[in-house]
């Protein structure tokens, strides 16, 4: 049975405020990012000072040494993805939009994918974008590439995996997210031919906008030229970061918290390149109900301590795709259960397949 739509799209509801990745009109505290901020920066210092060690508190000198190891191994990935975000925010949104198009063809799919990997915004805000995408009249299939590629492959959580598990590891878990990616796009995009899911209402009202914007160059142009320009682009990549670092460094504080509190053999025991410790992240990963930026220093260690390198793929990808956050929205939006149903229905079955092929040939690649 098809859903029913009005003749005409509704138009789109106000931006949402508040949630995990700020917005709203009234300002509120961040306590999350505050306490996790100042956790991190007690437990760094106390290690530092070798103030950790004299508590006579195994486990608060063990959680203090965590904490260190991986603030030395995140700094400069950090500080390189706030640059990024400087950057990306004088990039026009609304041009992105456009050159999307609402084609669901190979090409669609392609800039939907290359999109989705230039977007630095946490996970749930990139569903606020995909969703506003769709009412815009952008493609079922495109929007769940978009979606599916999005949340992890960040400039500033790439650079912090290119510290934590290394380049070549980065560079395959991107590859397989955008195999992912296009797969999900590429059946949605059939489904939607066939009839098993309804097609966008809002397609019919997508207008390209013609509009008259500054450009990138027009706008970092000027701001270049002078110091107060420089101040600016850092202050303003500080404040878009903060959704980034919110979740950032509560996946510390938690990364730590699990290295003392699980033993490594436990740890790589539960967890390990199993079949059974593959299950036991993807459970784990539709629990915890962390951003993708939290999830990289988890993954980190199911790779580094745990030695499974699909596993932390599938704790970045499938803490997405089985979100409930994003089922929920994809019904509102698309007024379909089975829609938002078949996104983890579609994209979890791949997860597994790539995460045990990393685990099974992690040794010869």
């Amino acid at each position: 049975m098809s859903c029913c739509f009005e003749n005409k799209p509704e138009p789109p509801p106000p931006a949402e405020t508040g949630g995990c990745c700020g917005g709203g009109g009234r300002k509120k505290r961040d306590w999350l990012l505050l306490v996790s901020a100042v956790v991190i920066a007690a437990a760094w210092l106390a290690h530092l000072g070798g103030f950790a060690g004299i508590t006579g508190l195994p486990l608060v000198a063990g959680f203090c040494h965590a904490v260190a190891e991986l603030v030395h191994l995140m700094w400069w990935g950090t500080l390189a993805g706030i640059f990024a975000i400087a950057l990306l925010q004088y990039v026009p949104r609304r041009r992105i939009e456009q050159w999307l198009g609402s084609k669901g063809d190979l090409g669609g799919l392609l800039r939907a994918v290359g999109a989705g990997l230039f977007f630095d915004v946490c996970s749930h805000g990139i569903l606020l974008v995909s969703m506003q995408l769709y009412r815009k009249g952008l493609s079922i299939g495109q929007t769940m590439a978009f979606l599916v590629a999005s949340p992890w492959n960040s400039f500033s959580t790439t650079f912090v995996l290119f510290a934590l598990i290394g380049v070549k590891w980065t560079l395959l878990f991107i590859g397989g997210s955008i195999v992912i990616a296009l797969a999900t796009g590429a059946l949605f995009h059939l489904f939607e031919k066939r009839g098993v899911v309804p097609p966008n209402p809002y397609r019919e009202a997508f207008e390209k906008e013609n509009l008259i914007e500054a450009g990138f160059r027009e706008q970092i142009a000027p701001l270049l030229r002078r110091p107060a320009g420089w101040i600016a682009i850092l202050k303003g990549g500080l404040l878009e970061s903060r959704m980034v670092l919110r979740w950032m460094f509560f996946g510390v504080v938690l990364a730590a918290i699990l290295r003392v509190a699980v033993p490594p053999d436990v740890f790589s025991e539960w967890f390990g390149p199993t079949l059974a410790g593959l299950a036991l992240t993807l459970v784990a990963a539709t629990v915890i109900e962390v951003c993708s930026e939290g999830s990289s220093p988890i993954a980190g260690d199911l790779l580094g301590r745990a030695g499974a390198p699909g596993n932390g793929f599938a704790f970045l990808m499938a803490g997405a795709a089985t979100d409930y956050t994003e089922i929920l929205a994809l019904r509102e939006t698309t007024r379909s259960w089975k829609t938002a149903f078949l996104l983890p229905a579609v994209t979890v079955p791949q997860v597994v397949l790539l995460g045990w092929l990393m685990n099974r040939f992690a040794g010869t690649i």
